[in-house]
């Protein structure tokens, strides 16, 4: 019994901070995913009405947002690019959605898959990663984006944050 204790502790920590989110989402209308989004554009987003899909936080800034649109129309929401790529992984339809993220250099929403990445800024989650529409020098393309995401090669890593920023 002893050994199950921690365990029986951490599912229990799980379970409350699940339910928190979903207390939450339905007692101040959270919207998590839309449906019928059937042009598979960017919808309107108002602030602290939708909620992050991979990390369950209420979206509070534009400055990193970005969503997912599947071809049938859903669209997810999140506060930090590195979470949507997160959150995209293991879903069967990755290869056919539609990514919109919003530019830090112009303002709007801009194809994900177009955009250029930095891996300096501070985003909501940390991970660093800021889109750009124009390029510069220092910046990065979505596929290299993705695979240090998926590698774990972000600001929360904190070899990679010095090896970026020096400190």
């Amino acid at each position: 019994m002893k050994k199950l204790t921690p365990i029986l502790v951490v599912l229990a920590f799980v379970a409350i901070v699940v339910g928190v989110f979903l207390s939450l989402a339905s007692s101040q209308n959270m919207t998590v995913i839309e449906k019928g989004n059937t042009a598979l554009k960017p919808l309107p987003m108002q602030l602290n009405k939708y909620q992050d899909s991979d990390c369950g936080m209420v979206i509070e800034d534009l400055v990193y947002a970005s969503q997912v649109v599947a071809p049938d129309g859903r669209t997810w929401f999140f506060h930090d690019h590195g979470g949507f790529v997160h959150w995209l992984e293991d879903k069967p339809f990755k290869d056919d959605v539609k990514i919109w993220v919003m530019s830090v250099d112009t303002h709007r929403w801009i194809d994900g898959k177009k955009a250029y990445y930095s891996r300096t800024d501070t985003t909501p989650m940390g991970y660093g990663f800021g889109a750009y529409e124009h390029k510069k020098e220092g910046l990065i393309p979505y596929e290299q984006m993705r695979l240090l995401m998926l590698r774990g090669e972000t600001l929360n890593n904190p070899l990679i944050k010095k090896q970026l920023l020096g400190n």
